[in-house]
């Protein structure tokens, strides 16, 4: 039996929360809307192993939060939202898929769907069987396709505006960047900064990434915490929120950090605290947009050149927001943050 509740705390912001568990996998899945003010609540079906219902809830509603900042601070008719499904056992993957597109079916349209972490553009044709809400489908199936070569696009196009502030200069070749998370994003941005001439540290807790490391020139392997605190021009996050915590904040010894993970920071103070030290913040909702702005190209009928012609304006909005920060004195987290609840508050 399915177990719904919807929460409309102020201090959470979020619209709608719905927690079931799969009458065919009995699995838990999570569904947080956090707001349709600017469009239908989009973010992808995340499928992990967590401790607890209760750490998928909270993953869910951090989450379905960075989605609305995120396509509100890319001009996108989007709101926010996220899927979980608390997937333990492989066995029920496909059970658990359909049981998930029950679960938005009931949302009725508020919430939409698309590929995240531990899903595909597969599992996505598979909830489409039973469910209109779902973006991201394959191209054969008249979607725009796997978004992560857009994510990666995009953190790329938001790491040369951030050079350009720190350095002077939007040139990669010699820049020195440790790419931690070697997943579909990570990957694809550690073969993009190559071509572009970086060098490169390449981290991940799966031993078997290892691989790209030797294949790619100008590139070393480490283990995710030394590669954290490597002595880079750049770190770029690519795996899994709150990789910066307080204490990690005060051992970096980067000049930039811009990557493609959401949350990357345990706590939005320590944007404050890298100003401090000197080190520039890239707000990852803006800069891992890309992925986003793809599937919102589906709106208006998808087109290839056009998609990848939007995501490269990542470079502009993130020079525009770096420059507000520093003649303001103030941290582009903020900037981003206020300019995107900003487009809220008139919608509103």
């Amino acid at each position: 039996m399915a177990l719904a509740a919807s929460i409309h705390d102020p201090a959470l912001e979020h619209e709608q929360l719905t927690v079931s568990r799969g009458e065919r996998s009995g699995v838990y899945m999570v569904v947080a809307v956090h707001s349709t003010a600017l469009g239908p609540a989009l973010g992808g079906c995340r499928m992990w192993t967590y401790p607890t219902v209760d750490d998928a809830v909270a993953d869910a509603l951090r989450l379905s939060r960075a989605m609305t900042l995120k396509a509100a601070a890319a001009g996108l008719p989007l709101g926010g939202g996220k899927g979980v499904v608390c997937l333990d056992r492989p066995e029920l993957r496909e059970l658990a898929l359909r049981d998930f597109a029950d679960v938005v079916n009931t949302l009725d349209g508020r919430y939409v769907t698309a590929e995240d972490v531990g899903t595909s553009a597969a599992d996505m044709e598979l909830i489409a069987r039973s469910c209109d809400h779902v973006a991201g489908l394959p191209r054969a199936a008249g979607g725009s396709g796997d978004p992560s070569p857009f994510t990666a696009a995009g953190v790329l196009a938001a790491l040369r505006a951030c050079c350009r502030r720190a350095f002077g200069s939007p040139q990669l070749d010699g820049r020195s960047v440790a790419v931690v998370g070697l997943g579909n994003v990570g990957g694809q941005l550690a073969r993009m900064l190559a071509d572009a001439g970086a060098e490169l540290v390449l981290a991940d807790i799966d031993p078997s990434k290892r691989a790209l490391a030797l294949e790619l020139p100008r590139a070393r392997w480490s283990d995710p915490a030394a590669g954290i605190r490597a002595d880079v021009d750049v770190l770029s996050p690519c795996a899994l929120g709150g990789v910066i915590d307080a204490a990690t904040a005060h051992a970096l010894r980067c000049r930039i950090v811009c990557g493609a993970a959401n949350n990357q920071l345990a706590d939005d103070v320590l944007a404050g605290e890298l100003l401090k030290r000197g080190i520039l913040y890239a707000p990852d909702f803006v800069a891992n947009a890309g992925g986003l702005v793809n599937i919102a190209c589906e709106l208006d009928g998808y087109d290839l050149a056009v998609a990848a012609s939007r995501v490269a304006e990542i470079e502009l909005r993130m020079e525009r927001i770096l420059d507000e920060a520093a003649t303001t004195g103030t941290t582009p987290l903020a900037v981003a943050t206020r300019a995107a609840r900003g487009r809220l508050a008139v919608s509103r």
